[in-house]
């Protein structure tokens, strides 16, 4: 049986196709569907094998057949595989239907009585598809015609407002539908959870940890678990320079569009959980020594005082 391509281009051509395909239409986020989903892994495993063992298969059919047939029929086999794919009798009956063509020998059929200097015009007539193709263009201009400058169909400014306010609403239903709620630095508060310190910790560990220590002390970043911060304390700070990276220092770079802003707020509340703990090698001390504003708390104390001043003097 002869083939077009041989197998070991055929095999591969046809598991890539599947593999882009598989790629194209499964949704797996930042990473390959065969490494988020090992079932796709093991599909493909399988399927690789299968088409292995298919080609082995017809491989060892087309021997079988070809030792059963008579010395004619193996010596018409050849000389029909000698052709090559563009000589057969298929190749060219489809660029016959394609193109109309006349061969060398039919040329008397299509030869005009112009002569120029022994030079002959040949009358062939245009291929089908690009008459085809003409002729759809006529129609849908036609068409078009029709439908938006005869019958007032929208316009290109209509249609843009259109698919803006389809967008816009995809948005907001995206947004109601999402299952974490951004967090701005207005909104964020410092997690105490277990549950929320530990996947802080996890993220910390496996994006930070290159920089400021395992344990915080610092490495080429300045040390965590002390009182003294170069672009501010408290987790508002801490929260904004993990969300948006600083601009001091360029190495320190924004993660809220990959972890996202409620990541963002573990890997902050747990960076602050470090404060105190004073691990052996750590960096000295950077920046200015961070105090949490308790103006609150202050003016309450002494609105307290005052009133108790008062009262003493009422009595007396």
């Amino acid at each position: 049986m002869k083939k077009i391509f041989p197998s070991y281009v055929r095999v591969p051509l046809i598991f890539a196709l599947v593999f882009i395909a598989m790629e194209y239409f499964v949704d797996s986020g930042d990473k390959p569907a065969f490494v988020k989903y090992p079932m796709l892994a093991l599909f493909l495993g399988v399927f690789l094998f299968l088409l292995i063992a298919i080609e082995i298969v017809v491989s060892a059919v087309d021997k079988v057949t070809y030792h059963l047939l008579t010395d004619e029929q193996k010596k018409q086999l050849e000389e029909a595989q000698s052709v090559s794919f563009a000589d057969s009798k298929f190749a060219k009956g489809i660029m016959q239907k394609l193109t109309r063509s006349k061969s060398v020998e039919q040329e008397s059929d299509v030869m005009l009585d112009h002569d120029y200097d022994g030079i002959k015009e040949l009358d062939n007539v245009l291929p089908p598809w690009w008459v085809n193709l003409f002729y759809a263009t006529i129609i849908f201009a036609a068409v078009y015609l029709l439908r938006f400058h005869v019958f007032g169909g929208y316009t290109q400014d209509e249609e843009f407002k259109t698919e803006v306010e389809l967008a816009e609403a995809d948005m907001l239903k995206n947004k109601a539908n999402s299952p974490q709620e951004e967090i701005t630095f207005d909104k964020v508060t410092l997690l105490t959870d277990a549950a929320d310190l530990a996947q802080g910790k996890e993220i910390y560990t496996n994006s930070c940890a290159a920089c400021h220590k395992v344990d915080g002390g610092g490495v080429v970043g300045p040390n965590l678990t002390d009182e003294y911060w170069i672009n501010g304390g408290g987790i508002k700070n801490v929260f904004k320079l993990i969300a948006e990276g600083s601009k001091n220092n360029p190495t320190m770079v924004g993660w809220a569009k990959t972890l996202g802003t409620k990541q963002v707020q573990k890997v902050a509340s747990y960076v602050l959980s470090l404060q105190g703990t004073k691990p052996a090698g750590g960096k000295p001390a950077e920046g200015e020594k961070w105090v949490e504003e308790a103006a609150p708390k202050a003016e309450a104390a002494d609105v307290a005082t005052v009133t108790d001043s008062t009262k003493t003097e009422v009595k007396k």
